[in-house]
């Protein structure tokens, strides 16, 4: 247990929380929506604190990141909670608190996990599997001593901390897989319990701060994959900046959603072609095999410079962040 950053006391009995956009308002002895912050004493504590439930070593296009560290592995970690409540979670029984009671934690302090990520020779920590926000002091504490160690620092996130909390870490955190849901605050609303909005102010506002952006929309059979929608997403992407990767993902039945499809393939090549038209220079297609859509093409001339099978590279011709066939640059950090 830490006490919490980002928190400011009411009166006697009440805290509001804005480490993220819920802004939790926390009586005395009770818990903000993400689960692990409580308001104890009038100060509010992080129960998360160095406390995991998942470590491991993962390749960093499992992220998905394509354009950050490619063909690299990542020292991967979580800690129990989130502040979203979606109805499709993949990782459910560790993020939702009320799934994960009585779960046994791996206690660590950030010193492990620097020597973890450099004994198994991986160039980056990535904070992910759970929302990386609720457990923010001990990423932040990873982070910083990480960077000191020259590691790179990855979050995997919904995007709805506060602006104040990416302020904080922006000089630690280098790259960042941003869920990217749905372009409907009604989906939202409904499936996740949180809003839109706030996450399309962090996507901009990340980018503008020079942190490496990657955006993944995982596509559910009749709730937001219609035509309309998945050109929005594209179109907001692109008017940001047409060189962030946009990875559109299978759907597979889990969680509170067991009776919907899983998403045709059909589906992901529509999305795929709908990015491309909108001007995005790079998208791809996750959680099912595609001939072409984990591979990576250089705007410029067209010819395949990276080649996935899964998450693993067969092919790479990119070299000094430069298409071998042209010399484009590549966005990213190859």
């Amino acid at each position: 247990m830490r006490e919490a950053l980002f928190y400011k006391k009411e009166s006697k009995n009440r805290i509001t929380c804005f480490l993220c956009n819920h802004n939790c308002s926390i009586l005395e002895n009770n818990l903000g929506i993400c689960g692990v912050r409580k308001n104890i004493d009038g100060k509010l504590y992080s129960l998360n604190y160095g406390k995991l439930v998942a470590a491991n070593i993962d390749p960093i296009e499992k992220k998905p990141l394509y354009h950050f560290l490619a063909g690299s592995y990542s020292y991967s970690i979580a800690c129990i909670g989130c502040n979203f409540k979606c109805d499709f979670c993949q990782n459910w029984q560790i993020s939702q608190i009320e799934e994960a009671i009585g779960l046994e934690t791996l206690e660590l302090n950030p010193e492990d996990i620097v020597k973890e990520t450099i004994r198994n020779k991986c160039p980056s920590i990535s904070y992910t599997y759970t929302e990386p926000t609720v457990y923010f002091e001990f990423a932040y504490d990873c982070a910083k001593l990480a960077k000191e160690k020259g590691l790179l620092n990855v979050f995997v996130t919904n995007g709805y901390m506060s602006k104040e909390s990416i302020e904080y870490i922006k000089d630690y955190l280098d790259a960042a897989n941003i869920d990217l849901k749905s372009f409907s605050d009604s989906f939202y609303k409904k499936f996740c319990k949180a809003r839109l909005n706030p996450v399309l102010e962090n996507i901009k506002f990340m980018k503008e701060l020079g942190i490496w952006i990657e955006v993944t929309t995982l596509i559910i059979p009749k709730l937001n994959d219609s035509k309309d929608e998945l050109e929005s997403i594209a179109n907001f992407l692109a008017s940001i900046d047409k060189n962030i990767p946009w990875h559109v993902s299978a759907f597979h039945p889990d969680y509170k959603l067991i009776d919907i499809e899983r998403t045709p393939t059909s589906t992901l090549d529509l999305a795929y072609k709908i990015g491309k038209n909108a001007g995005l220079n790079f998208v791809y297609i996750g959680n099912v095999y595609s001939d072409y859509g984990s591979n990576t093409y250089c705007p410029n001339c067209s010819k395949e410079i990276i080649k996935r099978i899964g998450f693993f590279i067969e092919k790479k011709e990119i070299y000094n962040n430069r298409c071998r066939y042209c010399q484009k640059e590549i966005p990213g950090l190859f």
